[in-house]
């Protein structure tokens, strides 16, 4: 699970940066302020690859991706983008558990 979380947090971080170039050119924002939540959201995409397993993990993914769609309201673009990673975070949940038990039932065989 933790490897296609990961991997969907990292294209989350690419997509977060490209959104901040195309924000800085709406009016009416400053360019402090959109690196500011860009930057800071893009160092959440890489923070909470290592801590995905850990209690709480899934759940501060959850509130990211929930960031991200909201974002739609300054960019429109990125309610379908939110969108898309927020499904994208629940198959790397679901499969990557359904992985992770078909792992541990191989391991358990084996040994």
């Amino acid at each position: 699970m933790r490897t296609l979380c990961a991997s969907t947090l990292i294209g989350e971080f690419f997509v977060i940066g490209f959104a901040g170039l195309v924000a800085m050119k709406q009016p009416g924002l400053s360019v402090g302020t959109v690196w500011m939540v860009s930057g800071i959201a893009m160092v959440l995409c890489v923070l909470l690859c290592g801590v995905i397993t850990r209690p709480g993990g899934l759940t501060a993914g959850w509130v990211l991706q929930a960031g991200l769609v909201a974002s739609g309201f300054v960019l429109p673009t990125m309610f379908f983008l939110g969108a898309v990673f927020a499904a994208l975070w629940w198959a790397s949940i679901r499969y990557g558990r359904k992985i992770d038990e078909a792992k541990a039932r191989h391991a358990a065989q084996a040994a």
